[in-house]
């Protein structure tokens, strides 16, 4: 029999508040992982112990989900509560439900094996294919599509837009910056700390910032975005934490999800899952300065199409 746990006080103020706002969540597995990190204690092994076997979470009573998980079937209640379900069968059928369609799409093969040093190329492409079409599937079940109406709205009428990131998420922005001016948007990624605070300092009411961070953690994306929105400009944050520092500062959140796999750690996994969702975004705008667009799109690529190879030169 498992031993009676004891809530850690940040876990019980978790579980105690309302459940939170989960609009355009319809990804059981998905809500688990994004709220998993907000949860402490007896409510974090019951998260983690539901990501390690949905299958058999789906197959449990809820007093062998607690002794499985060392808890208890209060806890299990909690938890429930605390991910936005009425009680443990709601939490049942949504994973039943999940997982049955995973496996008939394949998601599963080898979503959570590490991949060896003597595996065959074929069976890691299944491996990553799998874990970035669930990736996918996950953030579209986590993406509010109210706040990607509201970003693009901000940004097709924005003076200038900011785009924030470091590392990884520089690479994102600068490819959504790109995306940006060939449809004749005013804007601008920076990852140096000092030159886009400058940038930010500039910026005010009818401007956008965007900061992209998958922990929502990164400390100079925060304060970079806290800049731009002290002077007035709309903030956009994409991360894949809704309650992260990143996502409380910003006026617009925008939510992925990931899959880890061998080599690719959180982080590195967001990236295909961050560029959908801002391919997403940058559409949008395009659809709301459709003529603009149109027109800045055609110039852009009249301008670079000396630089093409010509046909038959290369024989």
């Amino acid at each position: 029999m498992a031993e009676h746990d004891v809530e850690t006080s940040a876990a019980t103020a978790v579980v105690d508040a309302a459940p939170a706002d989960r609009r355009g969540v319809d990804g059981v597995l998905a809500r688990v992982r994004a709220g998993a990190g907000e949860l402490t204690g007896a409510l974090r092994r019951v998260a983690e112990h539901v990501l390690s076997d949905p299958e058999a979470a789906a197959r449990a009573t809820i007093v062998e989900l607690a002794e499985r998980s060392g808890t208890s079937p209060a806890t299990i209640t909690r938890f429930c509560r605390a991910m936005g379900f009425e009680g443990y069968a709601d939490l049942r059928l949504g994973i039943a439900a999940e997982t049955g369609r995973a496996r008939s799409a394949g998601w599963t093969v080898d979503i959570g094996r590490e991949i060896q040093p003597g595996d065959p190329l074929s069976r890691v492409l299944d491996q990553i294919m799998a874990a970035d079409t669930r990736a996918m599937h996950d953030t579209a079940a986590l993406l509010d599509l109210g706040e990607v109406e509201r970003a693009a709205v901000a940004i097709a009428g924005a003076s200038r837009v900011n785009i924030f990131g470091a590392s990884g998420s520089a690479l994102v922005g600068e490819e959504m910056q790109f995306s940006l001016h060939r449809i004749g948007v005013a804007a601008w990624a920076w990852s140096d700390v000092h030159e886009g605070l400058a940038s930010a300092a500039l910026l005010g009411v009818g401007d956008v910032a965007l900061g992209i961070s998958h922990t929502g953690q990164t400390r100079e994306t925060i304060e970079l975005l806290a800049e731009a929105g002290s002077h007035g400009a709309t903030t956009v944050a994409l991360t894949g934490f809704p309650r992260s520092p990143l996502a409380e500062l910003a006026d617009i959140v925008l939510v992925t999800a990931s899959q880890a796999t061998t080599f690719r750690p959180d982080a590195l996994s967001a990236r295909h899952p961050q560029l959908v969702v801002l391919d997403l975004l940058y559409i949008a705008v395009a659809q709301r300065t459709h003529d603009r667009a149109h027109a800045a799109f055609r110039r852009t690529a009249q301008a670079v199409d000396g630089h093409k190879a010509a046909k038959g030169s290369l024989s």
